[in-house]
């Protein structure tokens, strides 16, 4: 019952956007964006660009979040969507399932880190032994699996507790329900610029290229072809830069001008990362 909820709460079906025909008939997919924010704030930045997107390519994209970032990608696992903005495809097992990496933010690469306020006294991984540390979810690659993978190669153990998604755990840390959290660099930046609030970073991870815009070999080529070039001509379009200007500000990531092409090439670091993780985080 509680699932259906949520999932009642964070679909949004976008209707008939303006300039496509009503008599003709328009291919819908569904989008799922990895929860980066809570979903009122994820669906505040993503719905004005699937909106344009929508318009632009003829294809209608209808936004698909669960309560957390797990909860969005069993969607995708589960074959319930079409389109998703992830780095949650690229272990071995889940890149047989087909899905086709179409373009990225034009963003600089991001870091996993481990993160502490800034009044805290705990300056060192090794303080954190026996400590809770909070994450935002299982499905995490960068806030998660980069971080936690470091801190258990460091011989620390720490207690793990999920927060939902990365404001939730930031929510625990600030809560003193937990000492530290894993965290991604783009997003932790965010938060502090949007939320005032100060964090000292105790490790960082090497790089790692902003999340994927993909999708499922299911959606025949032309209507993958048709996204994707709607994606890549936002930037480039005076309303569609407008928009991206707006959501980027809403959630206080630095602005974003284009979306770019990106291939599986784009994403070797996260096969590295798998072929060397743990197995508990496979």
């Amino acid at each position: 019952m509680f699932r259906s909820i949520v999932l009642a709460f964070g679909l949004v079906v976008l209707t008939l956007c303006p300039g496509m025909a009503a008599d003709k008939p328009v291919a819908t997919y569904a989008f799922s964006p990895v929860n980066q924010f809570g979903v009122q704030l994820t669906a505040s930045y993503w719905n004005p660009i699937l909106d344009w997107v929508s318009t632009r390519s003829g294809v209608r994209l209808t936004l698909k979040v669960g309560r957390t970032s797990a909860d969005t990608t069993s969607f995708v696992l589960a074959q319930e969507v079409d389109f998703a903005f992830t780095n949650h495809l690229f272990s071995d097992d889940r890149r047989k399932m087909g899905w086709s990496v179409l373009a990225r933010r034009d963003y600089p690469a991001v870091h996993g880190e481990v993160v502490v306020p800034a009044e805290s006294p705990i300056t060192t991984l090794a303080q954190l032994q026996g400590e809770d540390v909070a994450f935002p979810g299982p499905e995490a690659l960068v806030a998660y699996k980069v971080p936690y993978a470091h801190i258990l190669a460091e011989h620390v153990d720490v207690r793990v507790v999920f927060g939902g998604n990365q404001d939730g755990a930031v929510a625990q840390l600030l809560s003193g329900k937990v000492k530290a959290i894993g965290a991604n660099s783009q997003l932790i930046d965010g938060y502090a610029q949007r939320e005032k609030i100060a964090f000292r970073k105790l490790w960082s991870s090497p790089p790692y290229n902003d999340l994927a815009l993909m999708a499922s070999p299911r959606v025949p080529a032309d209507q993958q072809k048709a996204v994707r070039d709607a994606f890549l001509a936002m930037g480039d379009d005076p309303q569609g830069a407008a928009i991206l200007k707006q959501v980027s500000d809403v959630v206080k990531l630095p602005p974003l001008v284009r979306f770019v092409p990106a291939t599986e090439a784009d994403y070797k670091t996260y096969f590295e990362f798998y072929r060397n993780a743990p197995p508990n985080l496979q």
